[in-house]
């Protein structure tokens, strides 16, 4: 078993909506969601520091996704709406108490990582 573990990814329609749960063992400081496809590095979709009320959202988010943390559950969602077939990817949860006062985006500096969920949406 992991440090993390992501479940709520699937198949579906433009326009439809997923939520994304990543359960930790505990909590970082740095919560962040990321996505992969073949071929491509990593990119963040969105980043939630502890006690911190203004997220990261990738440029590609447009106000159709939401990160959500709760640190007495070590669980962090991530809502998404509005999905685009441009969405499918193998999301993944990572985390890092991190050495600065703000989180980095760059998946590289994350030491923790779940196994990836796959979200596929076709038109």
């Amino acid at each position: 078993q992991g440090q993390l573990v992501e479940s709520g990814g699937g198949s579906v329609q433009v326009g439809g909506s997923l939520t994304l749960t990543c359960e930790a063992i505990a909590s970082k400081r740095c919560m962040a969601w990321f996505r992969q496809v073949p071929g491509s590095e990593r990119e963040a979709v969105a980043i939630l520091k502890r006690n911190d009320y203004g997220p990261y959202y990738g440029h590609f988010v447009k106000g159709r996704f939401i990160i959500s943390r709760d640190d007495t559950k070590n669980t962090m969602w991530l809502q998404m709406k509005s999905l685009r077939p441009e969405d499918t990817a193998m999301y993944y949860c990572a985390a890092d108490d991190g050495t600065k006062d703000w989180c980095e985006i760059d998946a590289s500096l994350y030491k923790e990582w779940g196994q990836g969920t796959q979200v596929t949406v076709s038109s």
